[in-house]
């Protein structure tokens, strides 16, 4: 019951409008990868997905922020079915939980970026898409841009501010063969930036 209730207030407060360009909402499995710029980011990218799509597809959070006991928790595992990552460097390969979920079916949402950054366009990506896609290649790579959902929610603030946010999702972006890191980061950063409206990347 939690479920569609979180959706329907993430919907009325910021909207979480979708914007399908060169891809659909199918049942496929899929990891889709986004900026990363408030707290918001998470149910607005799941809200935006067709109800059938948000029962297998999974949000990769920070252990340390949402599996905190209280309403976070509960909405974190009993709404969203979240998929917990340890950000402590000691407890063993973080990966690991997301690689159980997608063996399982599951798809995933993820933030490559790693934490938050308020700006427009999102940081350098870190290593762990690329291992995703390494490990898992006939999983779909979904690049998905937020847009407004830091002036949602801005730092420091408890009550989101109801403003509309997009989410808009783009074509699966091909994994090559011996591909470097570094170049596949920087081609699914771009994949995402090209997402974003023309004001923000010709600013």
């Amino acid at each position: 019951m939690i479920s569609p209730l979180l959706s329907l207030i993430t919907r009325f407060l910021i909207g979480a409008l979708p914007r399908w360009q060169a891809s659909q909402p199918e049942h496929r499995q899929r990891i889709y990868f986004a900026n990363h710029t408030s707290h918001l980011d998470t149910l607005a990218i799941w809200s935006s997905l067709p109800a059938e799509l948000r029962k297998t597809t999974r949000p990769v959070a920070a252990r340390d922020y949402w599996d905190k006991a209280g309403v976070r928790r509960h909405i974190a595992t009993q709404g969203l079915n979240v998929v917990f990552i340890s950000r402590d460097k000691q407890s063993g390969d973080p990966l690991s939980p997301l690689y159980e979920a997608l063996e399982n079916g599951d798809s995933l949402i993820i933030f490559p970026e790693g934490t938050r950054h308020f700006l427009p366009l999102p940081a350098p990506f870190k290593s762990g898409l690329y291992h995703l896609a390494q490990k898992f290649k006939t999983v779909e790579l979904i690049p998905v841009y937020l847009d407004n959902t830091r002036r949602c929610l801005p730092k420091g603030s408890l009550i989101p501010v109801p403003l509309a946010c997009t989410v808009t999702y783009g074509a699966p972006l091909e994994v090559f063969e011996h591909e470097e890191k570094a170049a596949f980061l920087q081609r699914a950063r771009e994949a995402v930036i090209a997402l974003a409206p023309t004001e923000i990347t010709t600013d």
